[in-house]
């Protein structure tokens, strides 16, 4: 794989644009929805306001409770990002979501696992967590920490994890593709091997052991869903653990559909492979997006009810895309926890 050149201005440029625009689509696709998507939604608490970008090179810190474990030892050789062995940094995006910035690393070539126990009662289920940043960058608060926020509140382990980025799809006569190695997923593979091979140490059951994920991340949930294949040699015992999680959550979800045949097409991408053995899964998503049409979720979800697996959606009218879970005025914003509890409980989960 060829190595992009990326600098800070650049990279700037880029997350200005991340979570409005890291769902499928070619380049043109994406600035379209960039511009759009800051005025869309309601006004007041959901207007989304641009703020000045500031970046800092340094390794992304957890927030309080959390404890940031590496995925592989240090003398494990990793395919590296885009930016090669350029050093880690952060910042924060633009425009706003739910009144404050949000915060991303990049440039990540040691990815981790940040960790954050239960509160009160231990369920001994787990959730393990893939925030967005369309494979340039990784959401570590508004789709990371901020979700685990509300996940140890439900007696569960919450892992968030930064996985390697920036890995940008290649565009092959205009249209998008995935890369062939694609890094985030072999480090989600990773972190969810090692959780169930941890299992004892974290105090959670292996058995329930769940991935929630947004936009690029929910493309990552899909993913790691429907294969056990790794494109990884293999390290340790850890390894000879399932990779496929036991439940999963997709939440505005990219990069599935293959809208090559019209608007009412609904077949998936010709990478995008359905297993029967996928777990039962919940869809979550605005009609409204700008970024991942309503039919990126439609076409997963009829593709696993035909494949036999139980499938749930949760549609709302309004919300937009990489809403996380900052109340705004759109009912979204509030009701989509209650939901996932909810289904965490009829399946069991919980």
């Amino acid at each position: 794989m060829s190595r992009l050149q990326l600098t800070s201005s650049s990279l700037l440029l880029a997350l200005v644009v991340t979570l409005t625009a890291c769902g499928q689509a070619n380049d043109a696709d994406g600035a379209q929805a960039a511009v759009e998507a800051p005025t869309a939604g309601v006004q007041g608490a959901t207007a989304r306001v641009e703020v000045p970008k500031v970046e800092r090179e340094g390794v992304w810190r957890p927030t309080p409770g959390g404890t940031q474990e590496p995925l592989w030892p240090a003398n494990v050789p990793l395919a590296k990002p885009d930016s090669g062995d350029r050093p880690e940094m952060t910042g924060n995006g633009s425009p706003t979501v739910g009144g404050r910035p949000w915060h991303w690393a990049t440039y990540v070539t040691r990815p981790t696992m940040t960790v954050y126990r239960p509160k009160g009662r231990n369920t001994g289920a787990a959730m393990l967590v893939l925030p967005g940043g369309g494979f340039r960058a990784v959401a570590m608060d508004l789709e990371g920490t901020e979700i685990c926020d509300w996940v140890i509140r439900q007696g569960m382990t919450c892992v968030v994890l930064k996985y390697r980025t920036p890995q940008v799809w290649p565009s092959v006569n205009g249209r998008q593709q995935r890369p062939e190695v694609l890094l985030g997923l072999e480090d989600a593979q990773r972190a969810m091997a090692l959780l169930r091979h941890r299992a004892s140490d974290y105090g959670i059951d292996p058995r329930k052991v769940g991935v929630i994920g947004f936009s690029a991340g929910a493309y990552l949930v899909a993913n790691i869903s429907n294969t056990d294949a790794r494109t990884y040699p293999l390290t340790d015992a850890a390894d000879r653990q399932s990779s496929r999680p036991d439940f999963a959550i997709v939440a505005y979800t990219a990069r599935m559909l293959d809208n090559s045949e019209g608007r009412n097409n609904l077949q998936l991408q010709p990478w995008v492979t359905i297993s029967p053995d996928a777990p039962p899964t919940l869809i979550i998503h605005a009609m409204d997006d700008p970024v991942d049409d309503i039919r990126q979720p439609m076409a997963y979800a009829l593709a696993l009810n035909d494949a036999g697996v139980p499938v749930d959606m949760r549609l709302y009218a309004r919300g937009g895309h990489a809403f996380g879970m900052r109340p705004t005025a759109d009912p979204v914003t509030t009701d989509w926890p209650v939901q996932v509890r909810n289904w965490l409980l009829s399946t069991g989960v919980l």
